[in-house]
């Protein structure tokens, strides 16, 4: 007999659930086949792949989520009523259990097919694709998911697997090792020593202190992807311009895979509000839009390979080939460099020590919770900075902003100088620099300078965000394209200026396109690209321009 569930916490009259219509349902069954269904049948279990997409004709079926404790509920699906979420359009690994509680008519698609309804069928994709996102928004809300997460607040990997989770959209339960009271019973359930957290339960392994890579894994985020195909195009990085160019090149019908090392968004993922962006007047988080465009890449095809990283690129002959840190080889006609840049680490003793345990270098949800209450300092003066002080203003007594220099203007948006000269939680230290970092386990106390007059100030502060300068990531790069001496990626009449280490590397007849690099059909776009503009929009717009000159090249093969 099977266990008795416990009910859902999920509301069947939502957006989330709609019903199709008979006129719906009927686009959609030239796409399927009927399949009759019996009470007690499972359609599918958690870790299956390739799951099929389902609508009920009649009949019923439930959907349940493994626990700790058993089965829970978490939809009814009913005539009308169809399966799936952000899993089938990313073609990862279910985390549910499908099973028919009333027998009857079922019309199946396999994911290919449900992906291309979605592209075909304006009304049917909005239906659908709203209907998934909500459904994951509900997911995350409700704390539902295939993933145990146990950890403490002052361990640097424990913040690193939360914000990965967080960022990829993945629901995850958190345990805090510090605070809860039924954190031994679990550790002793599981066998686990103190030395081995943070550990992360996944379709029932428990594995411990696990790298971002044996959690993708585990989680299946990489298992519809065919190492052995030539693709059109291969982007490296999943940032803003890397996922305008995704969601561009898929939708032109080219054999796109977007590789990304941690998760999509990038830098600009990190940032808790950007206001300044096309088309959001009341602004829009980062990791909000990088989960919009990363679902509009998927909708057109784009494949994700998520928590790998590109070591080194062949160049020498086409097709190219990439070098994954796995070791593996992946063949391409074509390839755009979105792999963006990095804060810089200041030279501060005992960083390493403090970093994700006092040292920061992003300001999301997690860390703020962190910061109630106390005295925080920002280090910065950009943009980021700026955002990153404002939003943690929301929940810290007040924030120290250290800034170098001895103004904003030529560095940070009118409308952020504003917001920071106006709020009475944050104090702006210009000509500042942070000196030294103490503490023994965790960062405890700072000290910075004052530039014009040397004075050395020492201040209890346990959470510092730096967000200073920043630098491409483009060591694995070198030898193959030309850099600029501070490693930025030289791209068309840049190339010319370059000398003879640029120019002499052009090995065509035509010159090379606006945001071609020295390798032909290799382009650059966003912040690792030479003369950059440090905005989302112009990443957006490069990545978006890119697709174009893609194209030519590929004419040329």
């Amino acid at each position: 007999m099977l266990p008795s569930p416990k009910p859902s916490d999920l509301d069947a009259n939502t957006e989330a659930f709609p019903r199709l219509t008979s006129t719906q349902i009927d686009r959609i069954r030239p796409l399927g086949h009927i399949r009759s269904v019996q009470s007690g049948e499972t359609l599918y279990k958690p870790n299956d792949s390739a799951v099929p997409f389902f609508v009920v004709l009649s009949g019923q079926m439930q959907v349940f989520r493994p626990t700790l404790d058993g089965e829970r509920l978490v939809i009814t699906h009913e005539a009308g009523c169809f399966t799936g979420e952000m899993t089938m359009i990313a073609g990862q690994r279910s985390w549910v259990h499908g099973r028919v509680t009333l027998s009857g008519q079922f019309l199946e698609l396999s994911g290919d097919a449900m992906l291309g309804l979605v592209a075909r069928d304006a009304e049917l994709s909005e239906i659908l694709m709203r209907a998934f996102i909500l459904r994951r928004l509900l997911l995350i809300r409700e704390g539902y998911g295939n993933v145990v997460v146990m950890g403490s607040r002052h361990s640097a990997q424990t913040l690193q697997l939360r914000e990965f989770f967080s960022r990829n959209g993945h629901p995850y339960t958190y345990i805090d090792l510090d605070t809860d009271r039924s954190a031994r019973e679990l550790l002793d359930r599981f066998e686990v020593k103190a030395s081995e957290v943070p550990v992360v339960i996944c379709h029932g392994k428990v594995l411990r202190r696990p790298s971002i890579q044996t959690v993708a894994d585990c989680l299946g985020f990489n298992v519809s992807i065919d190492n052995t195909n030539v693709r059109d195009l291969i982007i490296v990085g999943a940032g803003p311009a890397g996922l305008a160019a995704a969601v561009y090149a898929a939708s032109e019908g080219l054999n796109v895979l977007v590789i990304e090392t941690q998760s999509p968004g990038g830098q600009a993922g990190s940032s808790s509000k950007i206001e300044n962006y096309l088309g959001f007047p009341t602004g829009v988080s980062g990791m909000e839009l990088a989960t919009r465009a990363t679902t509009q890449a998927q909708k057109f095809g784009a494949k994700m390979l998520i928590a790998r990283s590109v070591t080194r690129l062949r160049g020498d002959n086409r097709p190219y080939q990439v070098v994954l840190d796995t070791g593996e080889f992946l063949a391409t006609k074509a390839i755009i460099i979105a792999t963006g840049a990095q804060y810089n680490r200041p030279k501060l003793e005992n960083l390493a020590k403090f970093e994700g345990n006092g040292i920061y270098y992003a300001a999301t949800c997690i860390e703020s919770q962190w910061c109630g209450g106390e005295e925080i300092a920002v280090a910065g003066g950009g943009n980021s900075a700026g955002q990153a002080a404002v939003f943690l203003s929301q929940t810290a007594h007040r924030v120290h902003l250290l800034v170098r220099g001895g103004e904003l203007s030529g560095t940070m948006s009118r409308y952020l100088i504003q917001r920071l000269t106006e709020n009475p939680n944050i104090e702006l230290h210009f000509n500042t620099e942070i000196v030294a970092l103490e503490g023994e386990s965790a960062l405890e106390r700072i000290a910075w300078r004052d530039r014009n007059t040397g004075e050395i100030s020492t201040h209890n502060i346990q959470h510092i965000f730096l967000m200073t300068g920043a630098a491409p990531r483009t060591e694995w790069l070198r030898g193959c394209v030309t850099l600029d001496d501070k490693g930025f990626i030289l791209t068309g009449r840049d190339l010319e200026s370059a000398g003879p280490q640029g120019s002499s590397t052009w090995p065509l007849t035509r010159p090379p396109q606006m945001l071609e690099t020295s390798l032909p059909g290799v382009f650059a776009v966003g912040d690792a690209r030479s003369g950059n503009v440090k905005r989302v929009a112009s990443a957006v717009g490069e990545g978006a321009i890119s697709v174009r000159m893609v194209h030519r090249a590929l004419v040329e093969l």
